[in-house]
This record gives structure tokens, sequence and C-alpha cells, in this order.
């Protein structure tokens, strides 16, 4: 028998009488008491799961499944990402022994944790509060790094860990909800990361669980950065019709009536895709409500960390950048880029090396091919070469040098700089 094979769950459906076809059923039915919509999991999705080929299902599955079976998903001989799976029973074991061994221990656990007078871990706020600070230090790298894949599988990993607290003890409603919320806030980070590093199938992976974390939370506000998040990567796809829908989605939920600053977010990231459409007025109406909800915005209200940049302006002015550059209105966009670039704080090195080169393009768009590279060599070297955005950027931008200004001396220290800075970065 191969050892990789999940002998604890075949083990489970044999005493429980479930085929591979009607453990789906049940896991789909429990998914969309979950999350409102039916679940997609049929035979084979099983047979993947008793096999070993998927040895950690998605959050909003594995919780189905618990819910299903009534034990945590380690304990039906799933094995959470970076950890070693349990050793099989030896081969020489017969199969209805080795059966009667894996379903007696699965039984043995789950009567020991419901067992009257267990003194079963109490899950509170501090546990929350705990995830919260790993959040934030997410929030810091990403603003640092930009779309690593560490960043992601990090944020991924600790979604894991607010899950597993779900079964790791007794809680409030309150505080469940607030681990949902934590999932989901890592699973948007995980989002952000793979749009970041233009990886967008992982990121449609990641919005999925997230969304289905987030509906679990009631949480508004991870709500919204979710769809925002969604309209962003669509609009980095050249996708507006979908990225302007999934806007729509964010723009209406109730935190940006109960609070002007997500107002504020959602009409700016709207003007930045209105920007794909041409529609110059559009943008200008969607930019002008943005400014209008910035300044209704009570400063001393507490936001989540993520909205730092949003808080003082800064994600304004940036979003209004990318919505000028877009229509082609590169003096404007140049504007956007200084007044961007004089907010942003000095850690938002992602961000600044973003707003830095489309000031370099928008200035080499008004023809000033000099000052765009002198510009465009302010981008660190290590930003330039490690971040899928900045890089492909700064090579739209170089090809557009070579193309207004071909042979010239710009061109040729634009070229200078790429092949020595870039090869060698700090």
């Amino acid at each position: 028998m191969d050892a990789t094979r999940n002998t604890v769950l075949e083990a489970w459906m044999a005493e429980h009488g479930h085929s591979s076809n009607s453990l789906a059923d049940a896991v789909n039915g429990a998914l969309e008491r979950l999350t409102g919509r039916p679940g997609g999991l049929d035979g084979s999705s099983i047979r993947s799961w008793k096999a070993g080929r998927v040895k950690w299902p998605k959050s909003a599955t594995r919780k189905a499944l618990e819910d299903v079976t009534g034990l945590p998903a380690v304990a039906l001989g799933f094995v959470p990402r970076g950890r070693t799976p349990l050793t099989p029973p030896p081969r020489q074991e017969a199969p209805d022994m080795k059966r009667r061994t894996l379903v007696g221990g699965i039984a043995a656990a789950a009567a020991a944790a419901a067992a009257p007078g267990a003194s079963p871990r109490r899950i509170g706020m501090s546990d929350v509060d705990r995830l919260q600070a790993c959040f934030a230090e997410v929030i810091a790298s990403d603003q640092r790094h930009g779309g690593q894949l560490s960043t992601e599988q990090r944020a991924a990993a600790l979604a894991d860990k607010a899950l597993h607290l779900q079964n790791a003890g007794s809680a409030t409603q309150r505080v469940r909800s607030s681990l949902y919320a934590c999932a989901a806030s890592f699973l948007s980070s995980a989002m952000w990361a793979a749009i970041d590093s233009r990886r967008y199938d992982d990121a449609k992976a990641h919005m999925r669980e997230a969304q289905a974390l987030a509906e679990m939370s009631g949480d508004q506000t991870i709500k919204f950065r979710i769809w925002s998040h969604a309209g962003t990567m669509y609009r980095h796809m050249g996708r507006p019709a979908e990225a302007l829908a999934a806007n729509d989605v964010a723009r209406n939920l109730n935190i940006t009536r109960r609070d002007p600053l997500f107002a504020s977010l959602g009409h700016a990231r709207q003007a930045a895709t209105l920007g794909l459409t041409g529609d110059t007025a559009a943008v200008q109406r969607a930019l002008g409500c943005a400014q209008d909800a910035l300044g209704r915005a009570d400063p001393g209200l507490a936001r989540p960390v993520w909205m730092t940049a949003v808080r003082n302006g800064a994600e304004l002015e940036t979003l209004a950048l990318a919505a000028h550059f877009r229509l082609g209105n590169f003096e404007r966009a140049e504007t956007h880029a200084h007044r961007s670039l004089a907010l942003l704080r000095p850690q938002m090195r992602r961000d600044r090396a973003i707003n830095t080169a489309r000031l370099a393009a928008a200035q080499l768009g008004q023809g000033d091919a000099e000052q765009a590279v002198a510009t465009a060599m302010k981008v660190p070297a290590d930003v330039a070469t490690r971040h899928a955005r900045v890089t492909r950027m700064l090579q739209e931008f170089g090809a557009a040098l070579h193309s207004t200004a071909p042979g010239s001396s710009t061109a040729q220290i634009w070229t200078e700089h790429t092949h020595t800075a870039w090869r060698t970065p700090a």
C-alpha cells in the first residue's frame, strides 16, 4: 500500500458507510450551509484525499468536512502544511485489524475530547490579538517587499493557524467570528501577494477561500478588502468590466456608509479602473467623490493596519496617478505622482518604486526623456529586479524610451544602468 495514502480517512468512511460520492455530497451540503454557495466536490475529489494527493484541503472545505464528521481534519489523517505525516501502520497488519485500530484511535480521541470533566483549552481574544500582531507583520513585509512568494506562503500558513484554533478548544461566538476574520485577512494578503507578482490563478484561489471565510466572520472590513483586491486584480488583467463589478460589491457594503474613508478608497479604485475605459469625465467624477469622502472621514477612528496609506491620502494620489496615466493625461499623472511620493511613508518601498516608475513613464510621455531616465534610475535595484510589477513597468519604460529616442545618449545611459545596477542589486 502506498505510504502516502490517507488510511485514516478511508477507515472512517468504511466505518460510516460512505462512498467517495456520498461523502462528496455531504461535504458539498455543509459547504452550502456555511457559505451560501454549493460546493464543487465530486467522487474524484474524495479519491484524491484518500490517495494522499491532497494532504490539506482548503479551509472552508476542511470546516465543512469537520462539520460532517464531527472530527478535526488532523484526526482524519490530513496533514497541515509544513508538518510530517503520521507513519502508517505496519504492512503486515491485516486490513480489518488496521481499520479497527485506526477507527478505535479516532473514536478514543473524540471521546477524550468530549469526556465529562475534561478541561479543553479556552480560546479567547488574547489568541486573536496575537494573530492580529502577526497580520501587522505580514502587512509590513508586503509594504517593504511587495508580492513575494514567501509573503504569500506565510500569510496562507497563518490563515491555517487561525482555523486550527477553531478546533483547539471552547470559545465564544465573538471569538470564533474573529478567528474567521483573521483567517480571511491572512488569505486576502496571500491573494494580494499573488496579484502583485502577477500569479493570477493563485490569487483567484486565495480569493475564493477568503470570500467564504469572510462570510462566516461577518466582518465588513475584510469583505471590503477582498472585493477591492478582486477589482484591482481584474484591472491588472485588463478586464475592466469585471473590475468595475468587483469594485461595486466593495463600494456597496455597509462599511462605506459607516466610514467615509472606505468610501474614498472604493471611489478611488473605481477611478483607476475607469482609466482603462478612456472615460475622462467618469474618472474625474470618481476622483471627486473620493476626495470628498476623504475630507469627511474622521481621522481619529481606529481602522485596520492595511488602511494606513488611505488615511493620509497617499492611496488616493496613487490611484489618481494610475487613472490619469491610463488616460494619457501625463501632466496630471506627474502631479499626482509627486504628491503620492511626498505622502508615502519611507517603509512603503514597493509603492514608492511603482509610483516612481509611473512618474518616469509620465515624464517620458511628455517628451522629457532625460528627466524620465533620471527618475527611473531612482528605483532601487533590488525592487526593480525582484518585484514582478516593477520589473515589467521598467521594461515597458525602456521599450518606450528606445522607441521615442532610438540611439540617443539618454537611451544608452538607461541601457548601461540596467546592465550594471540590475545585475548587482543592493
